[in-house]
């Protein structure tokens, strides 16, 4: 399994292609489709879907292009659909932790609500894209309509259990060395939020 990064648009978003013996995922295909398909075709890559961390425009502007083009279908949990605004015939709908195999792939939807109702983080082996729940040093806003500082705490507690070693992908390149590439080792050291989440949960809306 291969991880290539591509950051895209004005607000430093990392959209993923994970290529398994030739076929792809596509998570979070958004603002620069031509920067995407140039990608796929370089590596002749053949895409089998498109997963969705949750339905924010940032996260899939340009997407309903991608998944015509190709003939494939975005995941996407069903509490976000209606954020994405993406039409009902491209999307494959499903409720809390969901579990399925693509291009040869386990891919396991890991419900973590707070940013959004339906904010999800994406589990592939020992590798987890985060989207806008989890940031290097941070964690995704909860003042936006439809967030959840409660939630977040919670969801930053789940992951928080999840092996060190992990590695996360973020889903916008917040991290000091310019990328959103950590581990959950890492956060678990130094992310503040996570450290009200873990130490103090009842008061975690009140940094957020």
């Amino acid at each position: 399994m291969k991880v290539y990064i591509l950051q895209l648009g004005e607000m430093a978003n990392c959209t993923y292609v994970v290529e398994h013996k030739g076929k792809a995922l596509i998570i979070d295909p958004t603002w620069d489709m031509k920067a995407i398909y140039k990608l796929i075709e370089e590596e002749k890559l053949t895409p089998e879907a498109v997963l969705f961390t949750h339905g924010h425009y940032d996260h899939v502007t340009g997407s309903h292009e991608l998944m015509t083009k190709y003939k494939i279908k975005g995941y996407i949990n069903a509490a976000d659909a209606y954020n994405s605004n993406l039409p009902e015939e491209d999307l494959i709908t499903y409720e809390g932790d969901y579990k399925t195999k693509i291009a040869g792939l386990n891919v396991e939807f890991l419900s973590t609500p707070g940013h959004t109702k339906g904010s999800v983080c994406i589990k592939i082996g020992d590798i987890l894209f985060t989207g806008d729940t989890l940031f290097p040093n941070a964690c995704g806003r909860t003042d936006l309509p439809g967030s959840n500082p409660r939630e977040m705490s919670k969801s930053l507690q789940r992951l928080a259990k999840l092996p060190g070693k992990t590695i996360v992908y973020a889903g916008h390149s917040y991290g000091a060395d310019g990328t959103g590439n950590t581990t959950i080792e890492k956060e678990v050291k130094n992310n503040p939020f996570i450290k009200m989440a873990l130490r103090e949960p009842d008061n975690f809306e009140d940094i957020i």
